[in-house]
C-alpha cells in the first residue's frame, strides 16, 4: 500500500479531477461538488488514508487536461481510444448512454439515418460522443460547441448530440424537438491516471472499482445524487 499511495499521491494528497460538464456523474460547484465521481475519489482517498482535492471542470477535455498536464493524480472519463495512449483506465463502473434528439418534422427516425450528407450534429467539444462520433461519422457533419444542444439551436442544425438524461431534459423542455430513443453508443465511464504509473498502481485502481461495484457502494452513490436510470457496470 506504501508504494501505491507514493505512486498514485506523490504530492500526499489524491488530486481528483472531477467533470461537472457530466450531470450523472456530478452535480453542485467547483466550491462544493456532489455525485458519484465526487465519492468515488473521498473513498479512495480514503482507503489510501491521504487527505483529498477535489479539480473541478466544466467539460472533459479540461478534466483529461489536467490528468495529462499534472494537475491531478486521477480522473473519471469515458473509455475512449483517444484517451488511451495516455490514460490507463480501470474497467468502467458506470454505463450511460449517447442519444440524438431531432426536431419534430426531421425525417430522421433511427441511428442509422443520421449519418448522410446534409446531416450537420451538435457535440459538446472533446466530449466522449465527440470522439466517437469523429471516429465513426463518414457523411453527416459535427459542429462543437459548449453544449450539443446550444450549438443545434443556435445554428439551426438537424441533430443534436449528448447523453441521454440531459438530452431527455432537453427534449421536455423543447416541445418543437423530440428524441431519437436508440442509442448511438454506450458510454462506459472509468477511473483513469497516467500510464506512467506503476502497474500494481493501475492493479490496484481496477480492485478498487471492482469491488466498490460489487458492494452496493456505485449503485448506493448514483442514487443520493439521483441518478438511478444511470446502470452500474457489469463486473470485469
Amino acid at each position: 500500500m506504501t508504494s501505491v499511495r507514493a505512486d498514485l499521491a506523490p504530492t500526499g494528497v489524491l488530486r481528483a479531477s472531477i467533470n461537472l460538464g457530466n450531470p450523472v456523474l456530478a452535480q453542485g460547484t467547483p466550491e462544493e461538488p456532489a455525485g458519484v465521481t465526487v465519492d468515488l475519489a473521498r473513498e479512495l482517498a480514503r482507503r489510501l488514508d491521504v487527505p483529498l482535492e477535489l479539480v473541478c471542470f466544466d467539460a472533459a477535455r479540461k478534466s483529461f487536461e489536467a490528468l495529462t498536464t499534472g494537475q491531478a493524480d486521477v480522473c473519471f472519463l469515458a473509455i475512449e481510444p483517444a484517451r488511451a495512449d495516455q490514460v490507463a483506465f480501470t474497467a468502467p463502473y458506470v454505463i450511460i448512454e449517447g442519444v440524438y434528439a431531432v426536431r419534430r418534422e426531421s425525417d430522421l427516425e433511427q441511428v442509422s439515418d443520421v449519418d448522410r450528407a446534409g446531416v450537420r450534429v451538435g457535440v459538446k467539444r472533446g466530449s466522449a460522443y465527440d470522439l466517437y462520433l469523429t471516429r465513426t461519422l463518414q457523411n453527416a457533419t459535427i459542429v462543437r460547441g459548449d453544449e450539443g444542444t446550444d450549438v443545434f439551436l443556435a445554428e439551426g442544425l438537424e441533430v443534436a448530440a449528448g447523453i441521454r438524461q440531459p438530452i431527455t431534459r432537453f427534449v421536455a423542455e423543447h416541445p418543437e424537438v423530440r428524441l431519437i430513443d436508440e442509442r448511438f453508443m454506450e458510454i462506459r465511464q472509468a477511473v483513469g491516471t497516467t500510464r506512467t504509473r506503476h502497474p500494481d498502481t493501475v492493479a490496484y485502481l481496477h480492485a478498487a472499482i471492482e469491488d466498490l461495484k460489487a458492494s452496493g457502494f456505485v449503485a448506493d452513490a448514483l442514487i443520493r445524487s439521483d441518478q438511478p436510470d444511470a446502470a452500474v457496470a457489469p463486473p470485469a
